[in-house]
Parts: structure tokens; sequence; C-alpha cells
């Protein structure tokens, strides 16, 4: 129990409502606050019987206090807590992987100012999904926010360490940009972590300067978001790189969300690239690199990415959406890269987990090691017409997609993640349900901009009927 802010009374945290899929995420402080951390910390020592941890934070105002809270739980259990402190999700990724230590990364990505949010994951950066722990420490943290948990004998340490300039080194060891064409770069960060992470991942001298020209966009440090939600994927937030891009001439511009473990990219006309083909770009990156290697992508990537691989001697796996599936499958098939529609990136040399930088790193490397313009060398990559992802709020999820399926009984489904159809002609469409809001999602892909919408109006007349 503790305190409301609005009349001192005390009340009970059900935490069941904010820990989801991979994290612990809520509205700061009434779901999540320094006593949810703290219970959340100590659970998580425990949970994983780690005697060092390691822990990061993005640019949000509650983010230092809330990390705080968490290593005091943590320590009362009698690990030691290794502060990275500022920094990108990937790079406590990287501080896990490189370290060997379980970590958390207190953020909640391109959400609003008044959220915040704990991305947790075991030693080498191994993903704590529903099956596999985080139901493990809401539970055990329920119990220590009811009663508190018995001290450990030695109090653990917190020790600071910045680690953001050996992030910058390994990600520069796994792709070299050094002898690429000079290239003019826009960034727009979102007054995101891209504003901190960029100068030294791409401009830092002192790490052997690049030929890269940087155009900052917004890299003031700012968890309210002043100008633009820090969400890429949304065409709103990327008209400013757009007209950015045009006005300087830029050969490409990159946009990161919040916590800037995702990256999106414009080409030089300021036209949007889809993340299917990056996704098809750098696995044929990758597979120059290990001929015949297995790439995992979701149900939802264009069905470029899977012939593509094939074409190029790979070997596509197909799997759910979501980073903790993603990275189980790669872990399991030993793939040497992962991605989805979302902007998402995993790298095997990365520890499977996800980096929007060693992505974009990847893009600026196909681009300036050739002549050709982004648009013409990522035309290959993009084959088909997408809707991109619609949403419609429905009162009963099931309900919808059983009459979906029964409309297109004739087609080839499937029940991996949501509903697939696919069809002789090459068009297929995927319906999901929202696991946190009354919504169903659907993504349709066709060979043509006609196929597209007569499939994707087809699937909504059943959903909104």
């Amino acid at each position: 129990m503790h305190p409301t802010p609005q009349d001192g009374r005390e009340r009970a945290v059900d935490l069941t409502e904010i820990v989801k899929a991979y994290d612990v995420r809520g509205v700061v402080p009434d779901q999540l606050d320094e006593r949810v951390a703290r219970a959340v910390g100590a659970a998580f020592v425990r949970v994983t019987g780690a005697d060092r941890i390691v822990v990061a934070h993005d640019m949000r105002t509650s983010s230092p206090l809330l990390v705080a809270a968490f290593a005091a739980g943590a320590t009362g259990q009698g690990a030691d807590v290794v502060d990275a402190g500022l920094g990108p999700t990937d790079m406590l990724y990287y501080a896990s992987g490189s370290l060997d230590l379980p970590g958390a990364m207190f953020t909640a990505s391109h959400n609003p100012a008044r959220y915040n949010g704990i991305k947790m994951c075991r030693a080498g950066a191994r993903p704590i999904g529903q099956e596999t722990g985080l139901a493990d420490i809401r539970d055990l943290a329920q119990q220590f926010l009811a009663e508190s948990p018995e001290p450990a004998a030695t109090t653990g340490t917190v020790t600071e360490r910045d680690l953001l300039t050996d992030y910058a080194k390994h990600l520069r060891s796994l792709v070299d940009l050094s002898g690429i064409r000079r290239l003019k770069v826009v960034v727009d960060a979102g007054n995101g972590m891209g504003g901190y992470s960029v100068p030294t991942v791409l401009g830092d001298e002192k790490l052997a300067a690049l030929p890269l020209e940087i155009v900052p966009m917004y890299f003031e440090l700012d968890g309210s978001f002043p100008n633009h939600e820090a969400n890429p994927l949304e065409p709103k937030n990327i008209v400013d790189l757009q007209a950015k891009v045009r006005e300087v001439g830029a050969d490409v511009g990159l946009a990161f969300d919040g916590d800037a473990d995702r990256c999106f990219v414009v080409d030089e006309r300021g036209e949007p690239v889809p993340p299917s083909a990056i996704t098809a770009l750098v696995a044929t990156r990758e597979l120059a690199k290990v001929p015949g290697a297995t790439i995992i992508h979701n149900l939802i990537v264009s069905h470029a990415v899977p012939e593509i691989v094939r074409e190029h001697g790979g070997v596509p796996v197909r799997t759910r959406v979501g980073h903790s599936f993603i990275k189980a499958e790669m872990a399991s098939t030993g793939a040497v890269f992962g991605g989805e529609h979302s902007a998402h990136y995993y790298f095997k040399d990365f520890w499977f987990a996800d980096t929007g930088m060693l992505a974009a790193m990847h893009v600026l490397a196909a681009l300036g090691g050739q002549s050709r313009p982004l648009s013409e060398l990522v035309a290959e990559f993009s084959r088909y017409v997408a809707s991109g992802e619609v949403n419609s709020t429905v009162d009963d999820q099931a309900a919808r997609v059983a009459a979906v399926k029964a409309r297109f009984a004739d087609a080839e489904l499937d029940e991996l993640d949501g509903l697939t159809a696919q069809f002789d002609d090459g068009s297929w469409f995927n319906l999901r349900a929202s696991n946190t809001e009354p919504l169903l999602r659907l993504n349709v892909e066709a060979r043509d901009e006609q196929r597209m919408a007569q499939l994707r109006d087809e699937v909504l007349a059943v959903v909104r009927d």
C-alpha cells in the first residue's frame, strides 16, 4: 500500500495491469512509482539469482528516481549494481551482453512523458518473457509491495560506469564505415536518446572520423517530446525529417524512436523506406558474410523478405511478432539476423538483441559503398504494395476474427499469430488482436495497389460490420 497524491489514503497496486509481454510500463506515479520500482528491483534479483546487475535509463524526468529505487531494491537483496546512466536501450543490451549481467532499462520508448517503464533481460541480453521469468517477477514484486522482503545479510553496492564509448566502439567494429563515399545524413532524434548516442557512434572523431556529415534535428534530450512524438512509424512524426532531407539535399534521413532501439529510414527524396526493405537489405549483407545462414522475420514483413533471403542462399524462418519470440527463435536456430515490420532489427553479433543504430549503420555502409541514390538501391527490395497497419476498434475481438476466418475459408489459413490468409495470386493479410486495447490490427499485401485495396476493404467490411 502507498499514499496517493490526491487524498493521502493508501491504495493497492495491481502489477498485473502494468506488466506486459516483456516489461513493466505504466503512468508515473499513479501506477509506476519508486515503491513499485524498489519491489521490482528486489524481485528481479531474487528471480534471476544475480549477485550483480546493470541498469541504464532514458531522458525522462522520472527515470533517475525510478532507477535509484530499483537499485535500492536490488542492493537490499545483496546484489551489486552497475549504473550505466543515460543511454539508449541497445546500450543496455550491449552492457548486459559484454558484462554478462542481467539488465534493466528504464524507458517508455515513444510513449508520452507521463509514462515510464522497465525493460528487463537476463545475462547476455537474453529476453525475459511471460514464460521465462516475467510472471514470477511480477508475482514476487506484488508480494513485496504487501510485505517488505527480508534483507540480505550484506547490502550490495552501486557503481557508476560510462559505457557509451565502449558501446560505440563495438558497433563500429561490426560495420566499417571508414571507406564509404561521403554522405550527408539528416538524423531526427525526436528529443530522445538518439540525440545522446548518435554524436558518439557516428560523430566522435576520437574513435576515428567517418565520412559523414550529420545534420541534427531535435537532439536536445526532452522527455516531454516538444516537437513530435518519438514514434517514427507514424507518418506525421517524420514530416519534419522528410522536409529537411529535401531542403539540405541529404543522401538519407534517419529517425529514431524515444529510446533509440528502432530506426526508420527515408531516402534522398524524403520518401519512407519500408522496414521490410531494410530487413531484406541488411539480410543480404549478413548472408554475404555468412553464406547459407538463417534469417528470422515476423509474419507481417513483406513476402519479398523470405524471397530475397532464399535468392541469396539463406534460410528464412517465419515467427510471431514480438522481440521475445524473435530472440528465442534466433537463439534456437543460430540465425545471424532478424527483422520486424516495426523497424526492430536483431543481430547475432549483438547478442541476438535489437539495435536500431546497427541497422542504420548497415544502411549507410550499403549506400556509401556504391554510387546509386538510396531510392534506387532499395527498389530491388520493395516488390509488393502494403497497406500498413490498419486498426479497428471492436467490442469482441474473437468474434470478429472468427467471422473473417469464415469469410475467407477458401484461402490458405494459419493462426501462428492472429489469423493469416494467403491467396493464389500472392496477396495475403494478417489480422491480430491487440494485447492491451480493444483493437484488431490488419496488414495486407498484394502485387499491385488495386488488389491490395480490394482485399483490405473486404476484410475491413467484415471486421467493422
